[in-house]
């Protein structure tokens, strides 16, 4: 298992997509990884499902196929 907190923040964009090639290449050999991210675009791209905390807890769970912006920032929120 591998956890990366905010593993993109402050890069440049060349080395933004060769981190997330790593990550992708690392996932499909069956490495399972937990990303912790503030940017919404990254999650969405990355993730096939996203936990959503607020306060410390996590108050959802949305699979890939039904996740995008409005959903994932209603849960943040507490809608």
């Amino acid at each position: 298992m591998l956890i990366l907190d905010e593993p993109t923040q402050g890069v440049d964009v060349g080395s933004k997509a060769e981190i997330h090639r790593l990550m992708q290449e690392l996932a499909e050999r069956g490495m399972a990884i937990i990303m912790i991210s503030s940017e919404l675009p990254e999650i969405l791209g990355m993730s096939d499902r996203i936990a959503v905390m607020v306060a410390g807890s996590i108050v959802t769970t949305i699979p890939r196929a039904s996740a995008n912006a409005d959903n994932v920032m209603a849960a943040a929120l507490g809608h």
